[in-house]
């Protein structure tokens, strides 16, 4: 059975097994603590193997890169090229989402009175310094004093969740370090360390400064380096492919960890606020399915000269990874043979352009925000102007340049783009019941970004080339 069909199944079994968890855990039968114990921890041993052979995998790979092209001019042209078009696509992606939230309205969608609630707390939030004010001169100042009648006065209601206040932290520890702390942390004063935190941005400076250096040497100099980098790059490769071997059983346990660990006792808990997070939902997975089903194809049979057919079940297999693992960083070792090997993409090009997309393309992480930010604005009843909603296009894109290629890195990003139209960052509380889902959803979109932009480049090197 073709591996893409041994995923598919062992999602669907971690669905039904999950499902029957929730519903039959007791006391008695305790099999949430069970599959937690036993079966979830298999699932982040699968995200451990990837990311431990991500890493020096990107480095290698871009190294090794670099050496195939022998050539520095050749290099720049690629570099230049790369990221122009991941900058694009990004921003195109933002307004989709605009787009489509400003279409469907999620946050309209709801009853009068939640939405009233929502906003004498936004109106609270606003007017506050230190504590919490009293509700009648808040509603002196607020467009709506009958929802006085909705909301009590009790500061405890307006308490941020733990979980939220430690991404409001690392938001704010990331805006204040300035505006070019991005290019300064892009710099690593020691690549051992670099490696062992996982600092993509770091590790891929590093690679290309090495790898440019590297080439720049005599032949009888590099020729022992360049075959060691080599043998590396495929030692790590092969391990990829030992990896998959067992990937169902590991996207199995991934899969019902994660459900079980989000419903807990309460199958219900998946559907709070249902009427919102649903149609919230609906537009962030309808942007996201424009650009997987559509935009990117299409690009793809443009310029890359390929057919849907081909491209669809060429990268199938990293496409059902990312939704595994929700992690474009952990996918990379295989969105790399996918690309090498279905699409026909040169390892020259496939060992530069991927590691990089994997780290500053998050065209799905940016679509998510616009349609979230504005979303939550609807359900607060505050109207973003088109001058806030440019401003949400610009921060989402530079805010999605460096992300962290890991789950859920997306909401950390979002406070920033929150913040940035004057809303309150405390708000993503309300969606992060959903997050995990969209979150596998757009990592789909990142990984199927970055396969469509490494075609590209490909393609239009060797049109110039010819």
């Amino acid at each position: 059975m073709a591996l893409h069909w041994q995923v598919i199944i062992a999602l669907i079994l971690g669905l039904v097994y999950s499902y029957i968890a929730v519903v039959t855990n007791s006391a008695s039968f305790p099999i949430n603590e069970f599959t937690k114990d036993f079966i979830s921890p298999f699932g982040k041993i699968f995200i451990n193997l990837l990311k431990m052979i991500a890493v020096p995998l990107v480095l290698f790979s871009i190294i090794s890169g670099i050496v195939n092209l022998k050539d520095v001019k050749k290099l720049g042209r690629i570099g230049t090229k790369t990221l122009l078009i991941y900058v694009v696509t990004t921003m195109f992606a933002v307004t989709v989402g605009l787009l489509v939230v400003n279409i469907w309205k999620p946050g309209s969608l709801v009853h009068e009175d939640l939405r009233l609630e929502k906003r004498i707390e936004y109106e609270i939030w606003r007017n506050a310094d230190s504590d919490i004010p009293r509700l009648d001169s808040i509603c002196a100042v607020c467009e709506y004093p009958e929802i006085a009648a909705y909301v009590s006065a009790d500061s405890t209601r307006f308490a941020v969740d733990d979980d939220v206040k430690k991404k409001m932290e690392a938001a704010a520890e990331s805006k204040d370090k300035g505006p070019l702390y991005p290019i300064v942390d892009a710099v690593p004063n020691n690549i051992f360390d670099a490696m062992a935190r996982n600092k993509m941005l770091q590790i891929i400076f590093f690679a290309i400064f090495f790898g440019v250096v590297l080439i720049q040497l005599p032949t009888e100099k590099a020729k022992v380096m360049i075959g060691l980098v080599d043998s590396a790059n495929m030692i790590f490769v092969r391990m990829v492919e030992i990896v998959m071997i067992a990937m169902p059983f590991f996207v199995f346990a991934l899969m019902a960890g994660t459900l079980v660990d989000l419903a807990g006792d309460n199958v219900n808990k998946l559907i709070d606020l249902l009427n919102y997070l649903l149609n919230y939902s609906g537009a962030v997975v309808a942007g996201l399915l424009f650009l997987a089903v559509f935009f990117y194809p299409t690009l793809a049979k443009i310029v890359g000269k390929m057919s849907y057919k081909k491209f669809f079940s060429g990268i199938r297999d990293a496409q059902l990874t990312a939704f595994s693992t929700s992690s474009s960083v952990a996918t990379l070792p295989v969105t790399m043979d996918c690309v090498h090997d279905n699409l026909e993409v040169p390892e020259s090009t496939t060992s530069f352009v991927l590691p990089i997309g994997a780290t500053v393309n998050m065209d799905g992480t940016s679509l998510y925000q616009a349609v979230a930010v504005v979303s939550l604005a609807q359900l607060h009843m505050v109207d973003l102007s088109v001058a806030q909603q440019i401003v949400i296009v610009v921060t989402a894109t530079l805010a999605s340049i460096g992300a962290a290629a890991v789950p859920s890195a997306g909401l950390v990003l979002m406070i920033l783009v929150l913040e940035s139209v004057g809303l309150n960052p405390a708000w993503i509380g309300l969606i992060l019941p959903v997050d995990r889902i969209l979150d596998m959803c757009r990592t789909v979109v990142n990984v199927t970004g970055d396969a469509t932009v490494s075609l590209m480049v490909a393609k239009d090197d060797a049109e110039m080339e010819s």
